[in-house]
């Protein structure tokens, strides 16, 4: 009979320090250790010098990063992963620094998770009670570079051709409106989103050249009376910080708003039914209980009955962004 494997405490302290791994990626995306590289400056004195820390800490930088596999190493040269080349190198096109240090304001939260898990305080807003434009502004700062990739994926896997009138639901920066009514024409948009967001969102339509498309709304999606005669509704990567009656509650407004035939998409963290994963979607629902909310994550069965309950046919899940994001949509009868 095979002996059973011993436990040790190796996946527990690994799990532990993982924060410390965090923190490496984090300091080089700071210091622009992967621009350097990027730009010839590939050695550890290199590297050292352009971004201003002693070699013996560009050593140990670089020495983790490798193990990582955020870096390559033959000899005493460094390259970046393809990932790294792709999206941590300032100045590219699909540079996503900002996205990776979108979460380091929760750092010392997350230290006190324990206290803030026993605090019984909720709030159906979270983290957008007393959201200013400047929150806003920093905010969408590291949202818009991964959200513009997400748009062009939607526009990609969803036929808007035809469509006029998109509502977009809690919409940031505007990113999807923006990239639809690109996409498709004789489409426009309107993005709904709390009054201090749609001051920054015109901001990122107008760089868009978009504001003959795209318009905003101020307002609050869980209050405000949405337009009608919408033909499209989407509500896209804030699913997690609502709790289930509030989406119903949204949910119902969108079909109301809808014309005959219309449709509804929402993008979000889902869990699978069996509610063991992903664990991204789970994380998400647990950064609630930072903000002190009423969300959580919900499967994508709930999500599903959550459509079906406002009477939208044909739902289904499709894939979107796997282990991080599904799209699951339902079109009103007509």
């Amino acid at each position: 009979m095979a002996e059973k494997p011993r436990l040790d405490t190796t996946r527990l302290q690994k799990m532990a320090q993982a924060y410390w791994e965090s923190a490496a990626l984090m300091a080089a995306v700071e210091l622009e250790v992967f621009t350097a590289i990027a730009h010839g400056q590939d050695t550890i004195a290199a590297v050292a010098k352009a971004v201003g820390i002693s070699e013996r800490n560009a050593e140990r930088l670089l020495t983790v990063l490798v193990a990582m596999t955020l870096l390559g190493r033959e000899g005493d040269r460094f390259a970046n992963a393809p990932d790294v080349e792709r999206f941590l190198v300032k100045g590219a096109d699909r540079y996503a620094g900002p996205w990776i240090l979108f979460t380091k304001p929760r750092w010392s939260a997350f230290g006190e998770l324990s206290k803030r898990l026993r605090n019984p305080e909720e709030n159906r807003l979270g983290a957008y009670v007393d959201f200013t434009v400047e929150d806003a502004r920093r905010y969408h700062a590291a949202t818009y570079s991964i959200g513009m990739g997400a748009a062009r994926l939607f526009s990609r896997s969803v036929d808007l051709n035809g469509r006029k009138r998109l509502l977009d639901l809690g919409g940031g920066s505007g990113a999807y409106s923006i990239v639809a009514t690109q996409t498709f024409p004789g489409l426009k948009a309107i993005v709904l989103d709390l009054p201090p967001v749609t001051v920054v969102a015109d901001e990122y339509i107008a760089a868009n050249n978009a504001a003959d498309r795209v318009t905003t709304l101020p307002g609050d999606f869980t209050r405000t009376e949405f337009p009608q005669n919408i033909d499209v509704v989407v509500m896209a990567s804030n699913l997690p910080q609502y709790e289930p009656d509030l989406i119903r509650l949204v949910v119902g407004k969108a079909f109301a708003s809808l014309v005959p035939g219309g449709e509804m998409h929402l993008v979000g963290e889902t869990l699978h039914d069996d509610r063991r994963g992903p664990l991204s979607a789970a994380l998400w629902g647990l950064n609630e209980a930072i903000q002190h909310s009423t969300g959580r994550a919900h499967t994508e069965s709930e999500v599903k009955s959550y459509l079906q309950g406002a009477g939208f046919v044909d739902v289904a899940v499709h894939p979107f962004v796997p282990g991080v994001l599904s799209r699951i949509a339902g079109r009103k009868p007509g």
